[in-house]
């Protein structure tokens, strides 16, 4: 039937590089179509791979399997390099409630397929599909396939067998949790969609940088220094600008304050409140309107000399007289600390006279081109580090087997690290987001492709057999259950608010339609910060526990 690429594009390769090209341009083309504002995105992908297999096409078997492994590298690599500051970050605060809900998901979808095996009968490499398709997990998947080549009693086309129950579970797994979100909404009083985005406004508040200016008037703090002020030392609050007798100048932590001085703090909204309450009352003028020779600035760190070094290091305010009150990194802004090391990349907000602040600019590189520039060795290190990584043997009481990351968990972990550390001698662990997105998606896309290829030339032989009804109920239950159990416990025995609780369960599905529909609906960013906090810890949970289900269940 495709006779007529052979015809046009001779020899294996060329053979295989325009069929990946005709299913991955009719995946996008079926991804984009939306009902009801859901997509399956990149998705589409698997599914023209699917039905392109069944109706012949076909790519060579060795191609195909570096193809997939290596846009999966690519894929999970760009993720964690992405996700990985601000998952480090949330920690600090809400991260650990919410990745144990996150984890609870992964762990109750895990006994859910155990029983599926006992109970139902389902074939080994079935709930392994059923586990990754229901969770709109694509790494997990190819987790459980390389899991299941070091599994000597898998039956031929164990690997198939996968595949297809992941893509029947799979459409469910996207609608399921849409469904989810909107059951739990029900939960809530019945107030208007407004109120719930603005309380999950003011909860972000809490972890997102403010600024408040304060006028002097309690006389315990007159004639005392800046550091020597209540909660300034176990706070991450920025003193910006001082006000006094009509001039205005930025304090340093020396800086002796008295009653009719105004201050203006950048931190979160809860910790201001309380410098509030000591320092004395909100200031009727705004510091940032009064005249005077100070300016502000957004500077970019791209000069490695001082990577790594702290703000407290750098001592800008003595030697220039500025100070950072913010810096945004991956998209996320905080209060700048003392304590906080630059990394290639940040974006810092300066404060300061316009001298000070062109001084700042040269030490810190400020050359935005510098961020488009690429940094392709790197990258391909990173690979290497996490491909390493993937094959070692891990050793787990009772198991049969080692584990091993693979390739999907392997360079995961590794970016997430290196994205920590930002740099190690001239290596620099930055990836422009434009650059990330597209190696990325293209990484996914050339996975699907082959995934959807490969399985595709059995899946009517499935369906029509009788186990795509069970799986797709199956997949259905597993979509559901743990999503609405962990959901509304949080809403019960938490009272966490509802933008959260959505972020939550789009990160534990690892599922960008289901953000993109939560921060859409609720009308909040709230969504957005608690997937990326549960989205790390999400993803190596599953692929290590399809590696576990594979090598200790029965075939």
């Amino acid at each position: 039937m495709f006779s007529w690429i052979d015809f046009l594009a001779p020899g294996a390769v060329a053979h295989a590089v325009l069929a990946f090209s005709i299913v991955v341009a009719l995946g996008l083309a079926l991804g984009s179509v939306g009902f009801r504002g859901v997509r399956l995105g990149t998705a589409g992908v698997l599914f023209a791979g699917l039905f392109l297999g069944q109706a012949g096409l076909h790519i060579d078997q060795s191609i195909l399997e570096f193809a997939r492994d290596f846009g999966l590298i690519l894929f999970v690599y760009t993720v964690g390099l992405q996700v990985g500051p601000s998952f480090f970050s949330s920690l600090k605060r809400q991260g650990l409630a919410l990745n144990a809900f996150g984890a609870a998901i992964v762990l109750l979808g895990g006994l859910i397929v155990i029983g599926f095996r006992f109970l139902l009968n389902f074939s080994l490499p079935a709930v392994a599909g059923l586990f990754s398709g229901a969770t709109t997990n694509t790494p997990s998947l190819a987790a459980g396939q390389a899991a299941l080549l070091t599994v000597k009693a898998a039956p031929v086309g164990s690997s198939d067998i996968l595949g297809m129950a992941y893509a029947v579970a799979y459409p469910f797994g996207v609608i399921g949790i849409i469904v989810t979100m909107l059951l739990i909404r029900k939960t809530y009083p019945s107030d208007s969609l407004l109120d719930t985005a603005q309380a999950g406004k003011t909860e972000d508040s809490h972890d997102s940088p403010e600024y408040l200016d304060i006028e002097v008037t309690n006389p315990n703090v007159d004639g005392v220094t800046i550091r020597d002020l209540p909660f300034v030392s176990e706070s991450d609050v920025v003193f910006s600008r001082l006000h006094r007798s009509g001039k205005v100048v930025v304090p340093g932590s020396d800086s002796v304050i008295h009653i009719g001085d105004s201050l203006r703090l950048v931190g979160a909204r809860n910790t201001l409140s309380e410098f509030e309450t000591v320092i004395g009352k909100k200031s009727q003028i705004s510091l940032a309107d009064v005249p005077s020779d100070l300016t502000t600035e957004r500077l970019y760190v791209t000069k490695q000399f001082v990577l790594g070094k702290t703000l407290a290091e750098l001592n800008f305010k003595h030697l220039y007289g500025t100070v950072v009150t913010r810096i945004t990194r991956a998209g996320i802004e905080f209060a700048a600390a003392d304590q906080m090391r630059l990394q290639f990349g940040d974006s810092l907000f300066v404060v300061g006279p316009a001298r000070g602040v062109a001084k700042v600019g040269e030490l810190v590189g400020n050359k935005a081109e510098a961020l488009n520039a690429p940094h392709i060795v790197p990258v391909f290190v990173g690979i290497m580090l996490g491909v390493i990584l993937g094959s070692l043997p891990i050793s787990l009481p009772g198991m049969p087997a080692p584990v091993r990351l693979g390739l999907a968990g392997g360079p995961l972990l590794i970016s997430l690290l290196l994205s920590r550390i930002g740099r190690i001698g001239p290596l620099i662990w930055y990836m422009a987001p434009g650059a990330n997105f597209v190696i990325r998606e293209l990484g996914i896309v050339l996975f699907l492709a082959c995934v959807g290829l490969k399985a595709g030339s059995r899946l009517l032989e499935v369906l029509f057999s009788g186990n795509g009804v069970s799986w797709l109920l199956g997949g259905a239950f597993l979509t559901l259950i743990p999503l609405v159990v962990v959901g509304l416990a949080a809403r019960k025995f938490l009272r966490m608010n509802y933008p959260t609780i959505c972020g939550v369960l789009a990160g534990s599905m690892t599922d960008p339609p289901a953000l993109a529909f939560a921060t859409s609906f609720t009308k909040s960013d709230r969504p957005l910060t608690a997937y990326a906090a549960v989205y790390p810890l999400v993803m190596i949970l599953r692929v290590f526990l399809v590696q576990i289900l594979v090598l200790t269940l029965p075939m």
